[in-house]
């Protein structure tokens, strides 16, 4: 039987499912594809919920309204939750991590390298903002973020796939002391929202539409990922949890990105406090 959620996604049933000769086989991979990841994703949840306190729970079926899916449709949402998947994963490995960076302001960035040989850097911070605020500006208004850090020449929202997944195309912008250079990135985005709590997760993604850019080096994100968890007692503000997993590409050396990467965070967190806080103000 095929989850519920699936159902309600593509409008058709399992008996009808089994009777549609003209169904491609590809459509079906993607579709068996999808169920072992949610299967998967409801496992893991178990034990990032246990590990975070987050007590992660699926929207209930009654809240899914129902929708026609098309094939792409399909591979992106499970490319984006596959994303987010791998980057919990990550998250919840206690082994291994070390402090890179601690800041007055209690914000810490660890690192840790993960098979293949690359690090990856997981920021933590209490932000002055609720879980909507941060979904908003991070989620929902991603193509405005270059309006408040400078780091970010555009975001381009390509292809929206549902209210929860999105494929953008990004720009990173010259600024002085950009140790990296500027970038470009292509990435599948995947979110989820709760009263309390939101999930950010992605990766990079290749679309033959949408090639490197001619003049821009295009770097690999992902899989990556960002908790927002609400603070106990005090829903104004935020636990922010980020990990940063990032191929910049090129040819500089392995320590000059390893010392640029958590300094981007740090930078990225600073602007976003400073949008909070302006949004505060309006408030």
């Amino acid at each position: 039987m095929l989850p519920a959620v699936v159902k309600l996604c593509c409008g058709i049933s399992y008996p009808h499912l089994r009777s549609m000769a003209g169904l491609q086989r590809t459509a079906v991979a993607v579709i068996g594809q999808e169920i072992t990841h949610l299967q998967r994703w409801r496992q893991l949840q178990h034990h990032i919920g246990t590990h975070f306190g987050l007590n992660y729970k699926e929207p209930k079926h009654e809240d899914v309204k129902p929708m026609q899916c098309t094939e792409e449709q399909l591979f992106f949402t499970e490319q984006g939750q596959d994303a987010m998947r791998k980057a919990l994963s990550m998250l919840e490995e206690k082994d291994g991590w070390r402090v890179e960076i601690a800041e007055s302001n209690g914000d810490v960035i660890c690192s840790k390298v993960i098979p293949g040989a690359r690090r990856v850097f997981r920021l933590e911070a209490v932000l002055e903002g609720s879980v909507e605020e941060l979904y908003d500006l991070l989620f929902v208004r991603v193509e405005e973020m270059h309006l408040w850090n400078p780091s970010i020449q555009q975001i381009k929202i390509l292809k929206q796939v549902g209210p929860g997944t999105m494929v953008t195309h990004e720009v990173s912008a010259e600024t002085a002391g950009n140790l990296i250079g500027q970038r470009d990135f292509l990435s599948v985005r995947h979110s989820y929202k709760q009263e309390s709590r939101a999930y950010l997760g992605g990766a990079a993604i290749q679309l033959e539409s949408f090639p490197p850019q001619p003049g821009f080096v295009r770097a690999e994100d992902g899989p990556t990922c960002i908790v927002i968890q609400a603070v106990e007692n005090d829903r104004g503000k935020s636990r922010f949890t980020w990990l940063l997993n990032m191929d910049v590409k090129g040819w500089l050396p392995t320590s000059i990105v390893n010392q640029a990467l958590p300094r981007a965070q740090l930078d990225f967190t600073r602007h976003l406090r400073r949008r909070l806080a302006g949004n505060a103000t309006l408030g």
